[in-house]
């Protein structure tokens, strides 16, 4: 019972640094990581305040801390979701890999890859609101969505690197789109030039989510609904598109799920 006793600290020692680990080396290089770094800094204040006895500032961060949990989980919401995805008791073999996964993977690598050389893409993944519009002013393709066809299109030497790819589905629709340019750019900063302001302008008038890849510095940046974010990383990008393109299920649709399980386990 005594050694028990002495092996209860270590263990939790090693769950808590297990813990801390996971954490990290999920979000770090992402903009969660700024979360972190401001939450240590938060809890070093607030220790300080304990031991020079500041009840005032004391009551103010607990007043924070309130609003501010509620805060994250809003903003964050992307990477929780992911985060909370990959502590699944499953093995990955055992996990359903959707036509919707591979494409996550496909156009998630092939973004990245681009983003890596340096090449400018603009990308529109359609959502509720047609696009036709403006895809039917453009170069239609009406292709399979392929990693290779997607960044062999922006390269800088073919005729259809210049305007934006529009995505419907799985299917790249058209390609060389000209689209409007955003009027209020006052969110966009010096380093963004035509292909970010018309990024921000067609997430202004339709719910489409719009990838761009800046030719300057390689950063990924994500705009929807008239709010562009810069230096998105891998994680969150996959994030981000899944929570938009992939709702979760609701209740009806999980029950027939639950019984179509039954009747598999029952023949």
């Amino acid at each position: 019972m005594k050694f028990f006793e002495l092996l209860v600290p270590g263990v939790e020692i090693l769950i808590m640094a297990i813990m801390i680990y996971y954490l990290l080396s999920f979000f770090w290089n992402t903009r969660a990581m700024d979360l972190v770094f401001g939450l240590l800094a938060f809890l070093l204040l607030y220790t300080a305040s304990r031991w020079f006895y500041l009840p005032v500032l004391q009551k103010l961060m607990l007043y924070f801390v309130n609003v501010a949990v509620i805060a994250i989980l809003v903003i964050f919401q992307p990477e929780l979701r992911l985060a909370l995805s990959r502590l699944s008791v499953k093995g990955k073999k055992y996990r359903e890999i959707t036509e919707f996964d591979k494409f996550l993977d496909s156009i998630s690598q092939s973004i990245y890859r681009l983003s890596e050389r340096r090449i400018g893409a603009l990308v529109l993944l359609e959502n509720q609101d047609s696009l036709d519009e403006y895809a039917n002013k453009a170069v239609i393709l009406n292709a399979q969505f392929s990693p290779e066809l997607l960044e062999s299109i922006f390269i800088t030497t073919t005729p259809l690197h210049d305007g934006a790819v529009i995505i419907r589905g799985t299917t790249i629709l058209s390609a060389a789109t000209i689209l409007p340019l955003a009027d209020d750019s006052t969110q966009l900063s010096k380093s963004m030039g035509t292909r970010h302001r018309a990024g921000l302008g067609i997430s202004q008038i339709t719910d489409a989510l719009i990838i761009v890849v800046s030719e300057e510095t390689g950063k990924v940046s994500i705009a929807r609904d008239g709010i562009m974010t810069r230096g998105i990383k891998t994680d969150r990008f996959k994030g981000i598109i899944r929570s938009v393109f992939n709702p979760p299920k609701t209740a009806i649709e999980s029950r027939f799920d639950i019984i179509g399980q039954l009747k598999k386990w029952n023949q």
